[in-house]
């Protein structure tokens, strides 16, 4: 299963931030989409939807959208959690474990920062912003490829 993960996409309709065309094209070839929050408006998910199923978290910035703070679930056999904000570095490990302690893949957002590390027993995701890069050097998503109920690979793609 080719799962696309995006977060603090913070776009809204109208304004001047947009998806780039890399990361439209990652999106197109997707089976699921994994939003890890600050989506900020509800069109911008439902287009999403047109591409893929989209599961989505509650950002800091997301007023108004009923989705949940923290999510589980199982795609291709992995458990898979996700939070916006995974709290402060220190302690994080820990703090995800204790959140989602089933989960094989924990995704979540926020500080706009890439990171693809493991940590006790699970696999650690954020996959930066494909349109927010912040103090970061480049725009991101992360790509994750799920197969026989276990990770075969994940991978921060830059979109610059």
């Amino acid at each position: 299963m080719r799962v696309v993960v995006i977060s603090d996409t913070h776009v809204r309709r109208g304004g001047r931030r947009k998806l780039p065309a890399a990361a439209l094209a990652h999106l197109r070839r997707a089976e699921v989409i994994l939003h890890a929050g600050d989506v900020l408006e509800q069109w911008f998910l439902d287009e999403l939807a047109e591409l893929a199923p989209v599961h989505a978290v509650l950002g800091n910035n997301d007023t108004g959208l009923d989705l949940p703070e923290r999510l589980q679930l199982d795609l291709a056999g992995v458990r898979v959690g996700m939070v916006h904000d995974s709290g402060a570095r220190t302690g994080r490990e820990p703090r995800l474990s204790r959140w989602f302690p089933s989960c094989q893949l924990v995704v979540f957002g926020h500080s706009h920062a890439p990171l693809a590390a493991r940590g006790l027993g699970q696999r650690l995701l954020n996959p930066g912003s494909p349109t927010d890069k912040r103090a970061q050097p480049r725009h991101t998503l992360a790509l994750v490829d799920l197969a026989d109920a276990r990770i075969r690979s994940t991978q921060i793609v830059d979109l610059d």
